[in-house]
């Protein structure tokens, strides 16, 4: 399968549009709460101090992570999704590599954290994250910590 074509934004939630906010966060109410069944605080209060990192396909969200740094702690990539639309173009791995990309930009020699949903855990060991916790249930969906050390 041929990789699709995709642009790259990375900006803050206060450059937004409020068209544009709008439909970030309903895409990931529709995958994380609506799809995935699991209700829960997805507008958690972190994403005015969060990067949100966007793979655009024809203008439209493709994919999308969202990168934030605890205070005194490792850099962290979350709410990693990739639209049911755009699904089967190996867009998921090309969101990570740009997330990871972003991360060592921004915070050189730092290691990257991550919860991973426990079905991920081949995929994210293939872009160099080992698991640093048990398996634990978060939002009844399994989950395990992750880490990577390395640059890319």
């Amino acid at each position: 399968m041929t990789a699709t074509a995709y642009g790259v934004d990375v900006r803050r939630m206060e450059s937004f549009s409020a068209v544009e906010l709008y439909a970030l966060l309903k895409l990931r109410v529709d995958v994380f709460v609506v799809e995935q069944a699991c209700p829960y605080p997805e507008l958690d209060g972190k994403d005015a101090d969060a990067l949100h990192l966007r793979l655009l396909v024809d203008g439209e969200t493709a994919a999308y992570a969202r990168i934030w740094r605890p205070e005194n702690a490792a850099p962290r990539i979350g709410r990693v999704l990739v639209s049911p639309g755009h699904r089967g173009k190996k867009l998921g791995e090309a969101l990570m590599r740009e997330a990871i990309r972003a991360c060592e930009t921004r915070f050189p020699g730092m290691p990257i954290e991550l919860s991973a949903q426990s079905y991920l855990l081949q995929f994210y060991r293939s872009l160099g994250f080992s698991p640093t916790s048990e398996e634990y249930v978060e939002d009844s969906i399994p989950h395990i910590d992750m880490r990577r050390s390395t640059p890319l």
